[in-house]
């Protein structure tokens, strides 16, 4: 096809269903105006820029912002908090969801797979301020119900938001008990698009739920698992920025200090908005470079990707 007939084409298309079309339009601008349009402020990254210059009369600086953030002892230490803290969700999160929707999928008592699946993804819909209240509340040392069983049972109390030994375990912890149910919505519609038949020519042939969990289910599933693997490393430097704000302090900073927290307090506090627009463009590309980077495994291993 030759691009004339390519615009006729495409021309026919759109005068069939304009209406689709016409729909689509306010889609479009908001994507261009919230996610394209900000995307000229990368060139504060190459610039030390001044609120009262504005962009245009900021002077260049080339990879100046670049060079201080890779010699910075600050990044290092926060870059190394952000990967041990995400790796600790991906290994001990990730997995949880898909369990939960194995689980509940082999419920046959309908309202008590509805309850359960209610009570599970209710967190999800708290912020972090009051999820980040409730456990101060539970896990105080002063009157803490977690605190008030460990010295009934002969142990000292711990200082979960003072202890720099625990507190990624609590990061970890809350972040699953918010998160997870609300995963597994997920794979529980892709349970859906497995073919019932399959598990009664499964059960003809003598295969128990384990065979049919490891021949049938799994692999019905796997290309969602795969989806949201390949996602997930893409967010791999996010780490919950926002749960960290609201949860860390500074005596646990050399610990739980991450990459959107350290941005937020160099951007906002410092007024560096050169050097934390550059940790920012650094994050983005890190985490392009491992979204294509993991579909291209997927592909290449498991024959299957996002694209």
């Amino acid at each position: 096809m030759n691009r004339q007939q390519f615009w006729k084409t495409l021309w026919l298309d759109v005068r069939k269903d304009y209406s689709l079309y016409l729909l689509l339009i306010p889609g479009m601008l908001i994507v261009l105006l919230f996610k394209y349009t900000p995307m000229y402020g990368i060139v504060i990254a190459f610039k030390d820029f001044n609120i009262f210059d504005g962009y245009a009369a900021s002077p260049w600086v080339g990879l100046k912002h670049f060079e201080k953030l890779f010699t910075s002892p600050d990044f290092l230490l926060v870059f190394r908090n952000t990967l041990i803290i995400s790796v600790y969700k991906l290994v001990f999160l990730f997995p949880l969801p898909i369990i939960i929707a194995l689980m509940l999928h082999e419920l046959k008592q309908l309202l008590f797979k509805r309850v359960v699946q209610t009570i599970i993804y209710l967190p999800h819909f708290l912020s972090w301020v009051i999820v980040s209240g409730l456990f101060i509340d539970l896990l105080s040392t002063n009157g803490g119900l977690i605190n008030k069983l460990l010295v009934s049972l002969g142990m000292e109390p711990i200082a979960f938001f003072l202890d720099t030994s625990v507190f990624r375990g609590l990061l970890v912890t809350s972040a699953g008990w918010k998160e997870v149910g609300w995963s597994t919505i997920v794979y529980l519609a892709a349970f859906a698009t497995i073919d019932p038949q399959l598990y009664d020519a499964a059960k003809i042939d003598g295969a128990g739920k384990w065979k049919q969990l490891l021949h049938i289910t799994l692999p019905g599933i796997s290309s969602t698992i795969i989806l949201m693997l390949i996602l997930r490393l893409g967010s791999i430097l996010e780490a919950g920025t926002e749960q960290i704000l609201v949860m860390y302090n500074p005596t646990v900073y050399k610990v739980s200090d991450v990459i959107g927290t350290y941005v937020y307090r160099m951007g906002l506090g410092n007024q560096d908005y050169s050097f934390t627009t550059a940790v920012g463009l650094f994050e983005s590309v890190i985490a392009f470079v491992l979204v294509i980077t993991g579909n291209a495994l997927s592909r290449k291993y498991l024959q299957r990707g996002i694209w």
